[in-house]
C-alpha cells in the first residue's frame, strides 16, 4: 500500500534562543491524509545537520508523534550554542532536522519513510526578546511564506495553525487574534478557538489551480492595537485523473497527399487537449506520455510520412479561474 499521508509544506522555519525553556513549543506541523482511515504519526531522526559537512546527536528537540508538536526538550545554553556554532563568533548557526511521517506508530530508529519534510532552525545566540519589543508582524507570524500544497481529491482536514506556539508560550500578557479573509464559497474554514485553517471539502485542480486568501492579524496590549495582514496561498496539486479532449470529439483527420509535395509538407493535423497535465521538463517526458502512430502495413507509406508531436501550455478558465493545461498538435 502506498503511504497517502503527505505535508502541506515541503519546509519549516523557525528561531531559537538561548535559555528558552525545556518543554516550550516551536512549531506545530501538520499532515494531510489520503483516506479518512489513516492516522497521522511524526517521528524526529536523532541527528542534527548542521552543515552539508557534519551531524550532531540530536539532545534537545523533540516532537509529539500525535500532534506534530515540535518542542525544545532541553534548555539551549552557551555551551551547547557553542558546540553547534560552527565558530562561537557567529550571531546565528542553522541546523536542519528531518520530520517523518507514517500512519502507523514509528518503530525505535525508523528514518527511511519516503515521507519528510524540513524544519530549518535558526539558533540565535541571544536571549529571547520582550514580547513588549516585538512587532506585530514578528509576533504573529514567522518569517516563513504562509504558502501550501495540498493535493486534489483528497478527503478534508487542518492543514495549518495560525498561532505561532512560542510567542502563546511566552507573550501571554497579550490579546492576539486572526481572521481568514476570503471571499464566499472558499473551501477553507479558520476557527477561532483552535487558530487552525481547514480544507472543508475535497480540491479539484481542472475547478481551480490557486486560492489566494488573506491572514489578518490584531495584537492588543492595554489600549494599543496593532494589525498586520500577510498573504495566505493555497496550490492545488493535480492527480491524473482526467482524460484527454478533442474538441467537437474529432479524434480523425483526412489528409489528401497530391504530386510533387515538398518534404516537410504539413498535409493534416489533430488536435487534442489536456487539461490534467501541464508541459513537463524535459520535453521528452511530456512528448513519451502521448503518441502519435500511423497504423499502416504498407512500408512505403511508414518511411515517406511521419506524425510530428508539438505541445504548449495553454489556460482553461472553468468559473473564472485560470487553469494550466496542455494544447497537443499532432
Amino acid at each position: 500500500v502506498a503511504l497517502g499521508l503527505y505535508f502541506p509544506r515541503k519546509e519549516y522555519l523557525e528561531n531559537v534562543y538561548i535559555d528558552e525553556p525545556a518543554g516550550m513549543p516551536l512549531l506545530h506541523i501538520h499532515a494531510l491524509k489520503d483516506s479518512r482511515e489513516e492516522a497521522a504519526h511524526f517521528h524526529l531522526c536523532q541527528n542534527l545537520i548542521i552543515s552539508r559537512a557534519r551531524s550532531h546527536e540530536n539532545n534537545w528537540f523533540q516532537i509529539r508523534e500525535e500532534t506534530g508538536v515540535l518542542y525544545l526538550s532541553k534548555s539551549l545554553d552557551r555551551e551547547d550554542f557553542n558546540m553547534l556554532s560552527v565558530g562561537n563568533w557567529m550571531p546565528l548557526s542553522k541546523v536542519m532536522l528531518y520530520v517523518f511521517l507514517s500512519s502507523h506508530p514509528f518503530q525505535e530508529k525508523e528514518c527511511d519513510s519516503a515521507t519528510r519534510t524540513t524544519v530549518f532552525l535558526s539558533l540565535i545566540n541571544a536571549t529571547a526578546p520582550a514580547c513588549s519589543s516585538l512587532t506585530a508582524r514578528q509576533l504573529c507570524f514567522t518569517e516563513m511564506d504562509l504558502s501550501f500544497h495540498i493535493k486534489e481529491n483528497k478527503p478534508p482536514g487542518t492543514f495549518h495553525q495560525l498561532q505561532l506556539p512560542s510567542v502563546h508560550h511566552l507573550c501571554q500578557n497579550l490579546s492576539i487574534s486572526y481572521k481568514l479573509l476570503a471571499a464566499e464559497g472558499i473551501p477553507f474554514r479558520y476557527n477561532e478557538n483552535t487558530t487552525s485553517v481547514r480544507v472543508t471539502r475535497r480540491l479539484d485542480r481542472e475547478e481551480r489551480e490557486r486560492y489566494e486568501l488573506i491572514a489578518k492579524c490584531t495584537v492588543r496590549e492595554g489600549f494599543r492595537e496593532m494589525q498586520v495582514e500577510v498573504p495566505f496561498l493555497v496550490n492545488v496539486l493535480d492527480e491524473d485523473d482526467s482524460p484527454p479532449f478533442l474538441p467537437n470529439g474529432t479524434d480523425t483527420a483526412d489528409a489528401v497527399v497530391e504530386f510533387n509535395r515538398k518534404e516537410g509538407t504539413v498535409l493534416s493535423t489533430l488536435t487534442v487537449y489536456d487539461a490534467d497535465t501541464t508541459p513537463i521538463y524535459p520535453l521528452e517526458s511530456s512528448r513519451k506520455k502521448y503518441t502519435g502512430t500511423i497504423i499502416t502495413d504498407d512500408p512505403w507509406i511508414s518511411e515517406t510520412f511521419r506524425v510530428e508531436h508539438i505541445f504548449d501550455e495553454i489556460h482553461f478558465s472553468p468559473n473564472g479561474s485560470q487553469v494550466r493545461g496542455t494544447r497537443h498538435e499532432y
